[in-house]
């Protein structure tokens, strides 16, 4: 039996498809043991598309709420949210907040935004001239560590979100690429926190999950938790590429994942 899904989105999120049964309905074809809803958090004021209004926030709880209890006898649903971090402290205030709103399972961080209007990951052209020159990828990737680093430590999280996302439209910097994960790696195991391990890049221009093996062979180092997931935004998506993951995860000498439950983590072995 596969792991748990616990990074899936709704359409509140205006880019995704697929009612949430319809994901619960995909996850027991792929038997998969629970999974959990993330979707994107929302912000105080209008922030961006791709993310639920602050008025749509009851929606998405009555939706999970549904599911659950339409679900009871089958498959087991967590709560979650996946939550952009953000450095400014009004951010900061707004997810302590925003954490108590609900009786959340786990929290995923994530960090897209890397200055106030560009998210590393949008496909938009008016972006991708930023990845024109060698100088522009090494500050673009210097910048998303160190607010990733910032997220690990921030103490709002229980997941860290595909660490190495700036990969997306397969933009690396040059040389050795454990100069960017290893601060993470080293904040994250004095936070007690797990990073994702994201079949998600598969389906990217990348073509490789989230994160690259060398992180993951410095996380297992480290002893620092696995959770894998598919990010997924239709549910054709759930559990995409999980044997995949799994037998890399085994591969590189990870044994178990975590479930969660009410933000409290029970390690669970790897199929």
């Amino acid at each position: 039996m596969p792991t748990a899904d616990y990074h899936l989105h709704t359409p509140l999120c205006k880019h995704a498809s697929g009612h949430p049964r319809d994901y619960a309905q995909a996850a027991l074809s792929n038997n998969l043991p629970e999974i959990g809803f993330s979707d994107h958090n929302p912000m105080p004021t209008h922030f961006d598309d791709w993310r639920m209004a602050l008025n749509e926030f009851p929606d998405y709880l009555n939706l999970i709420q549904e599911t659950q209890t339409e679900f009871a006898h089958t498959l087991p649903i967590k709560l979650g949210l996946e939550v952009d971090f953000l450095p400014d402290p009004k951010s900061q205030t707004w997810i302590k907040e925003l954490s108590a709103k609900a009786d959340f399972d786990y929290l995923i961080g994530s960090v897209h935004y890397i200055a106030d209007d560009w998210a590393i990951d949008d496909p938009d052209p008016k972006w991708q001239s930023k990845w024109t020159d060698p100088e522009g990828v090494e500050q673009a990737w210097t910048e998303y560590w160190n607010r990733y680093a910032n997220a690990i430590t921030s103490g709002h999280f229980d997941i860290l979100a595909h660490p190495d996302l700036p990969k997306k439209f397969g933009h690396r910097p040059e040389g050795d690429l454990r100069r960017f994960y290893e601060p993470a790696i080293n904040a994250a195991a004095h936070a007690g926190i797990a990073f994702e391990l994201s079949t998600a890049g598969l389906r990217k221009p990348c073509q490789e999950m989230y994160p690259a093996r060398a992180f993951l062979e410095l996380q297992r180092a480290a002893d620092i938790p696995l959770v894998i997931s598919s990010d997924a935004h239709q549910p054709a998506s759930v559990g995409h590429a999980f044997p995949n993951a799994i037998a890399l995860a085994k591969e590189i000498g990870f044994t178990h994942t975590l479930q969660f439950t009410k933000r409290q983590a029970t390690p669970v072995p790897i199929p």
